[in-house]
């Protein structure tokens, strides 16, 4: 497939009819947290390379053709821009061999682009995707500097497991949302791109990029609920930027990543992956840059990189629902929106809630856009 494509017209169109339906079908129609969050990736990185899902957009899959394949294949399918990865209980002759067979590869034409910081956002900017569904999705967040290599990732990592580590029950945010408030099922937060979050538990490797983004994955919620649980996020972020983490949660937090690390790298497929994303960043091997950087921690390095890195305005958000024009009324109205349980609360979760229901994010009227779903992604 690298080094001899066939070029089929049968093939061609299999597999663009395959990219067509899974922008339209199963990330538009059937996957309501995913399709925010590539819509708050989209937007993030607007006018940038980066703005359009990597299976593309419809319209441009629509005009695609063999040439152009052929076209792209021959400017980049080259030695000068080839990384040869190989693991596990490879003899030297088969090493050698497979060297050779990419010999066929043309030697020149190396593919360096040159990738723009993306655009600033000004307050909160809000897309709402209209779609006819039960729940209601938010994904929120804004571009960070920090990626791997940075001073501070190790101390943004950390920062990110305590607020809401993936698929973890122990993240601040899942603690205060579902388990104290029974709100919904997952709440999660991200210093990377993280795509198929929805059906993994550890990320890919091989994701690597120029510039990140720190963002919040929030459902799903029920509609009467939904501006709430959107408040109660934005107080938990204020909260979490001007207190930080206290220093047990530091050296709990700090302990779990210390192991968790591992896990990332427990098959020769993603410890090959792993070392492949440390050259792109010019790192050390991935665990033990992170162990490292984790051990010269001090709690106040953490909530230093909270208090620099991370806001809770100036930023994108995206909701996915029903009804789209009501909330957004309710939004800009900022009137109280109470909560009521279907059994008992603690004292200190109902007075937090007085806070909450009555909590300014600061929307203003010509920052909100309304999208009809049928239109995300064409």
């Amino acid at each position: 497939m690298l080094l001899d494509p066939g070029w089929r017209a049968d093939d061609f169109e299999r597999l663009r009819d395959d990219a067509i339906n899974f922008l339209r079908v199963s990330l538009r129609g059937n996957n309501d947290e995913e399709l925010g969050k590539e819509v708050l990736n989209n937007l993030i990185y607007d006018g940038h390379a980066y703005g359009h899902h990597n299976a593309g957009v419809v319209s441009a899959l629509q005009k695609m053709t063999v040439a152009d394949l052929q076209a792209f294949y021959k400017a980049n399918y080259t030695k000068d821009n080839l990384l040869l990865g190989i693991a596990g209980g490879y003899s030297p002759e088969f090493l050698e061999r497979v060297k050779k067979d990419f010999e066929k590869l043309p030697a020149k034409g190396k593919h360096t682009p040159k990738y723009d910081a993306p655009k600033a956002v000004r307050g909160i900017r809000v897309t709402m995707i209209e779609k006819d569904t039960r729940s209601v999705a938010y994904s929120f967040g804004f571009p960070i500097e920090v990626k791997r290599g940075h001073p501070d990732f190790p101390a943004l990592l950390l920062a990110q497991a305590y607020f809401g580590q993936h698929r973890m029950s122990g993240g601040r945010l899942y603690n205060r949302l579902r388990e104290a408030r029974g709100l919904n099922y997952g709440d999660y937060a991200y210093i990377e791109y993280f795509p198929r979050g929805m059906f993994q538990f550890e990320p890919d490797p091989n994701l690597a990029r120029p510039g990140q983004i720190f963002q919040i994955w929030i459902r799903p919620l029920e509609p009467a609920t939904a501006h709430f649980a959107l408040r109660l996020a934005m107080y938990e972020l204020d909260k979490f930027v001007r207190e930080g983490i206290s220093k047990e949660d530091f050296e709990r937090w700090r302990s779990f990543l210390s192991k968790y690390v591992n896990l990332l790298t427990k098959t020769k497929a993603a410890e090959l992956g792993y070392a492949i994303d440390s050259q792109y960043y010019g790192t050390p091997e991935y665990t033990a840059y992170i162990r490292s950087g984790l051990a010269k921690l001090s709690v106040d390095d953490v909530n230093r990189t909270i208090r620099k890195h991370l806001r809770t305005t100036d930023l994108d958000l995206v909701v996915v629902a029903k009804g789209c024009e009501e909330l957004k009324k309710a939004f800009l109205a900022g009137d109280p929106s109470p909560m009521t349980y279907n059994s008992p609360k603690p004292k200190e979760i109902l007075e937090e809630d007085k806070i909450v229901e009555k909590w300014k994010i600061g929307f203003q009227p010509d920052a909100f856009r309304i999208i009809p779903v049928d239109q995300v992604f064409e």
